[in-house]
């Protein structure tokens, strides 16, 4: 299933949506100027690599800041076009609702702790990998938990291939959000054991999606207290 459009009207300009668009897209295109032994180090510079944090740890090699900061810069990279498309599209159409919804500063907060939170389940899941995990789909993850809870009914304008026929249907967001997370976890259960294959972060999008889910959950409960009080 492929998102369209959410049929959810904004209230105000999502500023820090498209900041936050351009910052990855900036990132990209600079990764594109590079050699392709450039771009490898570049990665593994920035990318999060579950082993050199075990090193780290160990005392071995890396300190372990060196190993941490790439839970912050492992999000804004990406591995190649359909990526980062495919993330972008997904925080244009999602992203921009939570901003309205919690403020343009609140919101990146959120989308940095998602995003971290993200990063830091996969370093679990994942172990002693050698592999760099890149690309901010955690943190839109915790955006797509945080869309499940405010809006579970509104409708997202879906393209869905079968077969031959394609054809385009309005689909409640706690529905295809629902399928989404559960594609996710079966998924990542799927790759318990191989830590060395590369592929897709599944655990990254599990986690961030908790975390947004969590996250907006207590904004919601402050909020209703903030009233009653």
């Amino acid at each position: 299933m492929i998102p369209l459009k959410d049929m959810n009207p904004r209230r105000s300009f999502p500023y820090m949506t498209l900041l936050l668009i351009a910052v990855n897209v900036a990132v990209f295109s600079h990764q594109l100027t590079l050699s392709p032994s450039a771009g490898e180090a570049f990665i593994k510079t920035y990318g999060l690599i579950p082993s050199k944090v075990e090193l780290a740890l160990d005392g071995h090699r890396y300190s372990l800041a060196q190993a941490l900061w790439p839970l912050f810069t492992s999000m804004f990279l990406h591995g190649g076009f359909l990526h980062i498309i495919g993330n972008m599209w997904f925080l244009w159409i999602f992203g921009d609702n939570i901003e309205d919804q919690l403020g343009p500063v609140a919101y990146l907060l959120f989308y940095l702790v998602c995003g971290i939170g993200s990063g830091l389940t996969q370093l679990v899941f994942s172990w002693g990998s050698h592999i760099p995990s890149i690309g901010a789909s955690g943190a839109i993850s915790g955006v797509l938990g945080a869309y499940l809870l405010y809006f579970p009914r509104a409708r997202i304008l879906t393209l869905i291939p079968l077969l031959v026929i394609w054809f385009t249907a309005r689909i409640p967001a706690m529905v295809f959000i629902g399928l989404w997370f559960v594609l996710q976890f079966l998924s990542g259960l799927g790759s318990l054991g191989a830590i060395n294959t590369g592929g897709v972060a599944w655990w990254a999008h599990v986690g961030g999606f908790l975390l947004g889910l969590l996250f907006a959950g207590v904004v919601k409960l402050s909020g209703r207290a903030a009233s009653s009080g």
